[in-house]
């Protein structure tokens, strides 16, 4: 078979079924596309899987961490660690508050923030660490919790890659302060686009619930319910709002996350055990104290192979690798306007320009793994001594 008739693998991919459009079919025939009762039900399985007191759904990842940076008061003169291997909303979200982002180098292995360097980072005008689970693996929590007391810090984690994760046997959205989760269509549980703040502290979930809704203390339905018309505006929010729509998308996928995490989990050790005797391609380390959720499978290339022409080839033969991430801090508008520049964080630098996304997502057969390790293996070691 020529390649050119083999299907192509993308690197992520939503799994939805007939249950799925069934779900929202059924809201679309009912009374409420948004602002109804699917919002908080979705919300209530979101907070009972993880084990917190309060989730509140919102229009994405992104609208999510904003909101999260909001309800800490976060502001101008305001300092916020974060990481530099994530994309661009972990640390944008400090600047549509008018804080710095700092950024904090990470653990060669991993790829997450190395503790030792946010702690470097703390400075008088810090407000919060940010920790995000790169790839689908937890943070060292524990550690960050201690800088975070030692300073008078919030702790946010940066969910959206670990829904479904866990950090010696706690789940992730119960590691820090606020947890954030995205519902793109490439994370475990697809809304089309969609996030949640998952939080057992109420004030900052109240927080977070205004800043969706323009900062109005009552949305639509609560003053159907009541038989009011009379609203206030009590401080300057944003339309965060998910749909009903979405959100029962999201039901009906909670119900499948186990399943989906299951399949995740299999294709990780399929991928490693294939790996692990192929030259030139080394995944990442995990750590024996964490069960990775697998949003994403990264692996290092090499100095012997360009990972350009591996990337380019890869996806010539139908497999769709991605790079994840260029670091936040080397993209353009933070050198022009925060005056970052490249060797401030040399271990996620260096990591960048080895590393590439594998195929990662439930849809995959365990042929479909196989021939992304026989490509991959064939491309980065030609010799053929993998």
């Amino acid at each position: 078979m020529s390649r050119s008739s083999l299907k192509f693998l993308p690197y992520g991919r939503q799994q939805v079924d007939e249950d799925d459009i069934q779900a929202v079919v059924e809201t679309l025939r009912s009374d409420f596309l948004t602002t109804g009762p699917k919002v908080g039900e979705f919300e209530r399985a979101v907070a009972e899987y993880c084990g917190v007191e309060h989730a509140v759904a919102v229009s994405s990842g992104t609208a999510a961490l904003h909101a999260a940076m909001h309800a800490l008061g976060v502001g101008p003169g305001d300092e916020v660690i974060v990481p530099p291997m994530t994309f661009a909303a972990s640390a944008n979200c400090v600047l549509y508050q008018g804080g710095r982002p700092i950024f904090a180098d990470v653990d060669p292995g991993t790829l997450l923030i190395d503790p030792e360097q946010a702690e470097r980072a703390v400075t008088p005008k810090t407000r919060a660490i940010i920790g995000v689970d790169y790839a689908g693996q937890p943070c060292d929590w524990d550690a960050l919790r201690g800088i975070a007391d030692r300073h008078g810090l919030a702790l946010v984690a940066d969910g959206c890659h670990a829904l479904g994760g866990e950090y010696k046997e706690r789940k992730v959205g119960t590691l820090a302060d606020m947890t954030v989760f995205s519902f793109h269509p490439v994370k475990h549980v697809a809304t089309g686009e969609g996030g949640m703040v998952a939080t057992d502290d109420s004030r900052l979930a109240d927080r977070v619930k205004l800043f969706r809704n323009h900062g109005i203390a009552t949305d639509y339905r609560q003053r159907e319910e009541q038989g009011s018309w009379f609203y206030e505006q009590v401080e300057l929010g944003f339309n965060y709002r998910i749909t009903d729509i979405q959100c029962a998308l999201g039901v009906s996928q909670m119900r499948k996350l186990a399943g989906f995490l299951v399949r995740r989990r299999e294709i990780a050790a399929r991928y490693d055990k294939a790996f692990a005797s192929v030259e030139n391609v080394a995944p990442l380390s995990v750590r024996g104290d964490v069960r990775h959720a697998y949003h994403l499978y990264v692996v290092r290339l090499s100095e012997q192979v360009d990972r350009a022409k591996v990337f380019s080839e890869l996806r010539a033969a139908g497999i769709g690798v991605n790079v994840h991430y260029i670091p936040a801090h080397l993209h353009p508008y933070y050198q022009k306007h925060l005056g970052t520049a490249p060797g401030l964080c040399p271990v996620a630098e260096a990591a960048y320009e080895r590393i590439i996304s594998l195929p990662m997502h439930p849809g995959l057969t365990d042929a479909d793994v196989d021939r992304i390790v026989e490509e991959t293996a064939k491309i980065a070691d030609p010799t053929g001594r993998g």
